[in-house]
């Protein structure tokens, strides 16, 4: 018998360039690379211990056009912001300060009362519009995550439980709706279609009304290589160049910024509709913004270029420390069950031998475990008990209320320790 024909197995079809989800100018510039991972903030139970987890590629790459940084297509928006989305903007009390402060300064500075309208685009579980509602200023939570906003209900705060853009936005102007302030915190990285979700700004917002975005800032994010925040939920990676060029395609005009220190250095963008009956002037923050950042090189390639190696000695940098305090006998444990800390453990990783459990004081995510690294989620008393050697303190951006809330653990000679940019003790 003649031997059968070898048949070559066929070659997996290639995967066409990315387009931008602006400008649809080709992306191929890779920022970052960190292999695969699985949502961020699917937590696991125990039972789905059992089961296989959904692992995407994670790779960030720089549109040479507009000069948006973006997440490559792969995890959609429904498999990331799903019923059980275990994020709840309440439990930091450094983030509730800063949104009573922003209502504060968003009633003095436009004149908001009872007359007024105002929508917050992610609402989450009401952390912000809590504020709003107290000054009796009529407000409307727009939140897809039926957890979260089940959370803000309970708060006395309606919530329509969709996603944002412009068909919703038609649906609102047509109820009689319309927005004197919208406000959008730590949301416009989180949207897939970013054109479709900014123009439903423009869209539901009263001519003379006034929309603000708060976001991560790309200028800090790369000058301090902070790629634990890269992760699916972020579609985005926001300069004031990208943000006002996207804006200007939506019918929003730029006219005022701030730069604000969540987050590891955050932008608060305020825009208008282009076409505002009585148009804002334009502050001399936004041109002094802009030319910083032309001035950095966001605009050029060279800017991205060393970004993968910083996050490469970053992860060496974790990993051989806790190798070696394993070898030494001390006991590390972390704290911050946060979407950026499982960027980070999942890039490095560290699985339960190296790290036996995270602390976190958000009873959604206790008796649960982080994607990916698997690693047991336990709530404070843990912590008392067990007296490791080592705390480290995952959500960095948060380090000043979570070592005050620690204080206690120097008293038994513990240290606390951070890993983004540098491996650092506090």
């Amino acid at each position: 018998m003649n031997p059968s024909p070898v048949v070559p197995l066929a070659s997996p079809p290639l995967r066409a360039p990315m387009h931008c989800r602006h400008c649809a100018a080709p992306v191929t510039r890779v920022m970052a690379d960190l292999g695969t991972a699985p949502p961020s903030n699917a937590y696991l139970s125990a039972a789905a211990l059992q089961l296989p987890e959904r692992w995407y590629p994670l790779r960030v790459l720089v549109c040479e056009h507009c000069w948006l940084v973006q997440t490559e297509d792969f995890a959609q928006a429904h498999d990331l912001f799903d019923a059980d989305y275990a994020y709840f903007s309440s439990f930091s009390s450094s983030w509730l300060a800063h949104a009573q402060a922003y209502v504060e300064a968003m009633v003095q500075r436009f004149g908001l009362g009872a007359h007024s309208q105002v929508v917050e685009i992610a609402a989450n579980d009401g952390y912000l519009l809590q504020y709003v509602a107290q000054r009796g200023i009529p407000c409307l939570g727009i939140e897809p995550t039926a957890s979260t906003a089940a959370a803000a209900r309970a708060k006395g705060i309606p919530v329509v439980e969709r996603f944002f853009g412009v068909a919703l936005a038609q649906e609102l102007v047509a109820q009689g709706r319309s927005a004197d302030l919208i406000a959008a915190n730590n949301v416009l990285a989180h949207v897939p279609d970013i054109n479709d979700f900014v123009a439903g700004f423009a869209t539901l917002l009263q001519p003379t009304g006034v929309a603000t975005f708060e976001f991560p800032h790309l200028l800090p994010l790369v000058q301090q290589c902070q790629f634990d925040t890269l992760y699916h939920e972020h579609f985005s990676y926001l300069s004031l160049t990208a943000v006002q060029r996207i804006f200007a395609a939506s019918g929003l005009a730029v006219f005022d910024v701030q730069e604000l220190p969540t987050h590891g250095g955050s932008l608060r963008v305020f825009a208008q509709r282009s076409d505002a009956s009585t148009p804002r002037p334009t502050e001399p923050a936004v041109a002094a913004l802009l030319a910083r950042e032309v001035q950095a090189g966001v605009c050029s390639a060279d800017f991205y270029s060393d970004f993968q190696l910083q996050a490469l000695r970053i992860k060496r940098e974790l990993l051989s420390f806790l190798i070696d305090a394993q070898a030494r006998g001390r006991k590390v444990a972390a704290y911050g069950a946060a979407a950026k800390g499982n960027t980070l453990l999942n890039f490095a990783g560290v699985r339960p031998d190296l790290l036996p459990y995270v602390v976190d004081k958000n009873p959604a995510k206790q008796g649960k475990f982080l994607p990916g690294s698997r690693i047991p989620i336990v709530d404070e008393a843990h912590l008392r008990a067990d007296r490791p050697d080592v705390v480290l303190i995952l959500p960095w951006n948060l380090r000043d209320e979570i070592m005050a809330q620690l204080a206690y653990v120097r008293e038994w000679g513990g240290q606390l320790v951070t890993a983004v940019p540098e491996l650092e003790f506090l």
